[in-house]
């Protein structure tokens, strides 16, 4: 059987470090592991569009910037399939038919449909697109046959959801659809990375991010303004390393060869926590080392990024192919559930 993978983000802005290490980083792994025969990587507009539909032209602009942001990661497109959700049009006809084997209190209760409905403030009054993306993400999902889906730990309940839908449509109609499995980060601290404000989750909208393509000048603006253990207080007071932003960063970036280079005093993380919880250690030195180690980490994607900013036709062709060819794949998924659906009526 064919190993598949499907995975893509929203066109909502730049993307970020908790993208980087939550996904980005992952995918450029498994793309370059020669363990898959097939690797779609989504710029999901339409979904974009269904809490941004007065604002197309945001999602326009963000097409370009989430494009960069891969290429300079090092998602590489004669590996991989780059392309815009809404140039397949396969994938709407898929949800359309999908909407059919789910119920309303199914989707209300996803606990992600759930998080994200407060966080923008939709209580009231939900776009029908907004509540209906699990579905459409399932059909993103089954439209490639991917047997593989590599997302942040948020994105389970989405997985689940789509798992569910597989199965329904296999016991209705016929054994037709590939059911996903999920691969999360390798390193347990990617699974979510908190904002540089202690906030839970990273998020564009709370501007608490620090972004793959922010200067090195920003970088280290906002990481020596981080959230720490606010009981912290003096270089002597003993210090909380659990849930502390920055501790949590460095186990996320930092390698030994980190130490070797930037921080000799200790020879791993956990010297540097042991000694951070025993107290007579400063956030500024912590912070100066986690600068050091996350410049390291994304001077490569920065200067990559700006290669690709100098040949923008070249990547709008990388798009306009990669969308070529994730249409024929999604046309002949549509073909077979068609056929199983029985709605094949001419042949």
């Amino acid at each position: 059987m064919k190993k598949v993978i499907l995975t893509g983000d929203r066109p909502t802005g730049r993307l970020h470090v908790g993208h980087y290490v939550g996904s980005l980083s992952e995918r450029v792994k498994l793309q370059n592991s020669g363990q898959y025969d097939e690797i779609y990587i989504m710029i999901a507009d339409a979904q974009a569009l269904t809490d941004n539909a007065e604002h197309p032209e945001k999602v326009r602009q963000n097409i370009i910037q989430v494009a960069l942001d891969y290429l300079a990661c090092g998602i590489d497109p004669d590996k991989s399939t780059i392309f815009i959700q809404s140039m397949v049009p396969e994938l709407t006809e898929l949800t359309f038919y999908y909407m059919n084997l789910v119920t309303v209190s199914r989707v209300q209760r996803n606990p992600t449909v759930k998080a994200e409905i407060v966080q923008r403030n939709f209580e009231a009054s939900i776009p029908v697109g907004f509540f209906c993306y699990p579905i459409s993400q399932a059909a993103d999902i089954t439209a490639f046959g991917a047997t593989h889906v590599p997302v942040g730990e948020d994105q389970m309940p989405m997985l689940e959801q789509c798992k569910e839908i597989v199965h329904k449509f296999n016991t209705v109609y016929g054994e037709t659809l590939t059911d996903p499995q999920i691969v999360l980060p390798s390193n347990k601290a990617c699974l979510r990375l908190p904002g540089i404000d202690g906030k839970a989750k990273m998020s564009k909208s709370l501007g608490n991010c620090i972004y793959l393509s922010d200067e090195a000048d920003v970088v280290k603006k906002k990481i020596m303004s981080m959230f720490t253990d606010p009981n912290h207080l003096r270089v002597e007071d003993p210090g909380k390393v659990d849930g502390n932003p920055v501790f949590i960063y460095l186990e996320a970036f930092s390698r030994p060869e980190h130490f070797e280079e930037f921080l000799p005093d200790y020879k791993n993380l956990e010297e540097l926590e042991d000694h951070y919880r025993r107290g007579g250690l400063g956030d500024v030195k912590v912070k100066k080392f986690l600068n050091n180690v996350m410049q390291a980490e994304l001077t490569p994607i920065r200067e990559r990024r700006k290669e690709w900013e100098a040949r923008i036709p070249d990547v709008y062709d990388i798009l306009k192919a990669g969308s070529a060819v994730a249409e024929k794949k999604a046309a002949e998924t549509m073909t077979a559930v068609k056929k199983a659906m029985q709605i094949d009526y001419f042949g």
